[in-house]
């Protein structure tokens, strides 16, 4: 019975392990880490050593987690409520709040920990980006501007890695990051069309509830010039060549086709708009950057 009992205790671990991170949908950290290594390879001009590269992993891994697991420990009841959130982990019973809010605390000790690995401004804006990653989970309930928060957040990425490489701020990263901030906002105001009907009913807010259908396809549309026009001028400042040029005329054309494919609000092309084509928006601003700062006009 003795030798019986462990494996089934780690099982259980594991199983746990393995649902928290279906929860908090981690495989779609790809959305902002691209953009942390953009940070990253622009501030020390190529690929960091070894340990400052590792350390923003870190940090990067922990401030997500985190910010997904408060998000769906927050969200639980409302969840619940939602036929289309209801199956998440805690609504259904698959995970309780408390093992929930162990994995939130390990990846907030996380966040703290590789912060300080870094550099002393690194850690004391760490609690800065925790209190933005909370207020986004209760946004919802008050304002319309959750979406600009969650871009917020994200647009932290780029900022906060050229952070722990340089250990102060520049004007030219702050564009990349309004880039994230506005390349967010608009896919989130998309995402968030899913749920217009249930808000409404239960007096949720959001861009969907307080502009309809059109008008949040519309927003959408200027957030997305907004982002190519954000990186244009972080071309220009940086400087940067031909490779990330390229780079920005190919997430214009990925973000076109995101809008194209939701033009007349028909909701069952979302997935394919949401997740594929902004993931790879990430990737390819990314690539052009190390294609420029090794071989291009910024090397």
């Amino acid at each position: 019975m003795i030798k019986s009992s462990v494996p089934t205790q780690n099982t259980s671990l594991f199983r746990k392990v393995r649902l928290f991170l279906e929860m908090i949908k981690f495989s779609h950290t790809l959305f902002a880490l691209p953009f942390a290594f953009t940070g990253a390879v622009l501030a020390a001009r190529g690929v960091p050593s070894p340990v400052p590269w590792g350390w923003i992993l870190a940090a990067m891994v922990g401030a997500r987690t985190a910010a997904m697991g408060l998000n769906r420990f927050i969200d639980a009841e409302i969840d619940g409520k939602n036929p289309r959130t209801s199956g998440r982990a805690i609504p259904a019973g698959l995970l309780g709040k408390g093992t929930v809010a162990l994995f939130i605390l390990l990846s907030v000790a996380l966040l703290f920990f590789a912060a300080a690995r870094l550099n002393p401004l690194c850690l004391k804006l760490a609690p800065v980006a925790l209190f933005f990653l909370v207020l986004y989970s209760y946004c919802k309930r008050f304002t319309s501007l959750a979406h600009g928060v969650l871009g917020l957040c994200l647009a932290a990425a780029p900022v906060g890695a050229w952070i722990a490489i340089q250990g102060s701020v520049e004007l030219p990263i702050l564009l990349i990051g309004a880039a994230v901030l506005v390349w967010v906002t608009g896919f989130d105001i998309l995402y968030a069309l899913q749920d217009l009907e249930f808000d409404r009913a239960n007096g949720l807010h959001s861009i969907p509830v307080l502009m309809g259908v059109n008008g949040s396809l519309w927003l959408s549309r200027v957030c997305s010039l907004a982002t190519v026009g954000f990186l244009l001028a972080a071309w220009l400042l940086f400087p940067l060549g031909g490779f990330f040029l390229a780079g920005i005329g190919l997430s214009a054309l990925l973000l076109i086709y995101e809008q194209w494919l939701l033009r007349d609000g028909d909701l069952t092309r979302l997935d394919a708009a949401f997740f594929t084509m902004n993931a790879w928006v990430s990737v390819i601003i990314f690539g052009s950057t190390l294609l420029d700062v090794y071989v291009g006009k910024g090397a």
